[in-house]
């Protein structure tokens, strides 16, 4: 069966937006994104935006200019993350190992979903429907992923007999664990279990969590 190819006209628009930016404009939103991640990931999401201005090294003012919200700023990164993924399984298309760039894709869409839930914890609170704001990159990651599952399924690595639906609903339910009290360890687990259901040849497969 041959691999779906995807027509020019279907990537988002919303892509390029900030590209869009003189360089040094966005260089600054690059570091200001790189330090809320990491401010946020060690402070929690209630960290105020001057650490996060902080550790970019660049005004509170220039912070506000590219994120007038708190919101704006967990919202940005999100997006930022899922443009992140779109470009990987764009690249993991062309590795050789089919059916180990699939799985190798899916571990890591697990990882970044399961960090980033308090962010769309707090974008639900503030009454933000995130989920319509991002609708275009969320069908261009499916895609991707979709590309990338079928080479996996024609290289004879993963079973046919799945959909991508199917896949992307136990990967995220497998994620969901983490919300209720689960380690993220146990999640990542929990996805490598998933990851060797899918698999034709199994038994010639040494899981992830070492099972």
């Amino acid at each position: 069966m041959q691999v779906p190819q995807r027509d020019a006209a279907e990537t988002p628009i919303e892509l390029a937006d900030h590209r869009q930016l003189r360089a040094d404009a966005q260089r600054n939103r690059r570091r200001i994104l790189e330090a809320a991640e990491e401010v946020f990931g060690r402070d929690g999401i209630s960290a105020p935006v001057d650490l996060v201005a902080e550790r970019a090294g660049v005004g509170v003012g220039t912070l506000y200019r590219h994120f007038p919200t708190k919101e704006a700023l967990f919202e940005a990164i999100v997006l930022d993350k899922l443009d992140d993924l779109i470009a990987a399984a764009d690249a993991d298309v062309e590795k050789g190992d089919a059916t180990e760039a699939f799985f190798d894709f899916l571990l890591r869409m697990a990882e970044e979903v399961t960090l980033k839930h308090d962010l769309f914890d707090a974008l639900a609170a503030a009454g933000i429907d995130f989920k319509s704001r991002c609708v275009d990159r969320a069908q261009y990651l499916k895609q991707s992923l979709d590309r990338l599952r079928q080479r996996a399924v024609d290289a004879g690595g993963v079973r046919d007999d799945v959909t991508m639906e199917q896949v992307m609903g136990l990967v995220m339910g497998a994620c969901s664990f983490e919300r209720s009290g689960v380690s993220d360890d146990v999640a990542r687990r929990l996805v490598g279990v998933v990851c060797d259901g899918l698999r034709t040849g199994r038994s010639t497969h040494q899981s992830s969590n070492g099972a």
